[in-house]
């Protein structure tokens, strides 16, 4: 028992698990040519530059549609010059990496970090077979708060704006705005960066062709959430959820976000608490889970965002957990990253997980808790975190 713990803490081991399951996922998929994702990706870049819409379907290329904005395919660019085998490995592993960087940077022990990694290893997996970008997004709303903690704003709104440009979640990093201790500098720049990489596709194609693809993603998107509100393998949220469960689909959004966003809000109340670190962590879990879990647009690879975020809470406690905290833990492992696997019984995954949502209920659970413990725990320790125990 010793022995498996001292592998499961070693940072080697867990880098080569971290990277060695997304590179197993996407080889995988690579040699099935399953790589629909990054065809459509490809071609957000091969449409700016021919100035064809991001937006419409074209079947003799890719199954499904973009949903992304136009700074994505800049993003994208590199890797569409090489074969596409190459293309997809290169993309999901770069994106593994970022994510993987963007933790290390956490103000967070050694340990730690390596259990951040550990929790969240297999949820990424999920993600790379996917080719999915989720793992950047993740990466650059953790970057956001990074940054912000390391008074440097500029980088900080930065990640905001790309991320924001990308998917829109990027958004979200605005919750630490609290945190700066540079609130002028961090709206100056904020704006500042939203100007230069909305123009910034304009350098390889024309600044109306641009501004058009801007109209046609927002229009895009709204559709896309109408389509979602029905959708089997989307609207993994709470909302979609509550609706599938109680087989009521005209359920209004607005009904389960408003309190959600009252309920998020009111961790902002410990101001005295702005300034220590484990209540910063909290609010940065709280976030990556929230905007998951409250989006209609989420599907299974989106959550490696909120996996992030509750392997994020489970080491911030501070302490050694309570069995409660423990089965939280456990319930997130099981229902939400391992139950779209081979390892997971897949008429349990077919029958009830899959057509009524129960991935985002452990992460609802986890949210709950994290927005009770904002509003309850003492945060006036003023040292890094101490590290919270793990039992293997």
């Amino acid at each position: 028992m010793f022995r498996l713990a001292k592998i499961f803490t070693n940072r080697k081991f867990v880098t080569f698990l971290w990277f060695g399951l997304s590179l197993f996922a996407i080889v995988k998929q690579a040699l099935a040519n399953h790589i629909n994702n990054y065809q459509i990706y490809k071609y957000t870049f091969i449409n700016l530059i021919h100035q064809n819409n991001l937006y419409t379907a074209q079947p003799q290329h890719f199954e499904d549609l973009n949903h992304y904005g136009p700074l994505f395919s800049l993003m994208i660019a590199p890797f569409t010059f090489l074969p596409d085998y190459l293309g997809v490995i290169l993309w999901t592993m770069a994106n593994a990496y970022v994510l993987y960087k963007a933790i290390l940077m956490l103000p967070l022990k050694q340990q730690q970090l390596t259990a951040v990694l550990l929790i969240s290893a297999h949820e990424l997996m999920t993600a790379s077979y996917g080719e999915q970008v989720n793992p950047a997004i993740a990466a650059l709303i953790i970057l956001s708060f990074v940054f912000i903690n390391r008074k440097q704003d500029w980088l900080a709104t930065l990640m905001i704006v790309i991320g924001t440009l990308i998917k829109l979640y990027g958004i979200v990093g605005v919750a630490f705005f609290f945190f700066s201790k540079k609130k002028p500098q961090f709206i100056i720049s904020f704006f500042v960066w939203m100007a230069v990489l909305l123009a910034l596709p304009m350098l390889v194609t024309s600044p109306h062709f641009v501004l058009q693809c801007y109209h046609d993603w927002f229009i895009s998107l709204r559709d896309k959430n109408i389509a979602n509100e029905s959708s089997v393998m989307q609207n993994i949220s709470v909302m979609g959820m509550i609706s599938k469960i109680f087989a009521y689909p005209q359920l209004s959004n607005l009904l389960v976000l408003v309190p959600a966003m009252l309920l998020f809000a009111s961790s902002y109340l410990r101001i005295k608490s702005f300034k220590e670190t484990p209540y910063q962590l909290l609010i940065l879990a709280s976030t990556l889970i929230f905007t998951v879990i409250f989006s209609t647009g989420s599907e299974s690879p989106t959550y490696i965002i909120a996996f992030a975020g509750v392997a994020i809470w489970f080491i911030n406690l501070g302490r050694r957990p309570t069995g409660f905290e423990i089965f939280l833990l456990v319930f997130a492992l099981i229902i939400t990253s391992l139950s779209p696997s081979d390892i997971f019984p897949q008429s349990i995954n077919r029958n009830f997980i899959r057509p009524y949502a129960l991935k985002a209920l452990p992460c609802l659970l986890i949210w709950l808790k994290i927005v009770v413990e904002a509003l309850t725990r003492n945060f006036d320790n003023k040292e890094v975190p101490q590290q919270t125990e793990i039992l293997i």
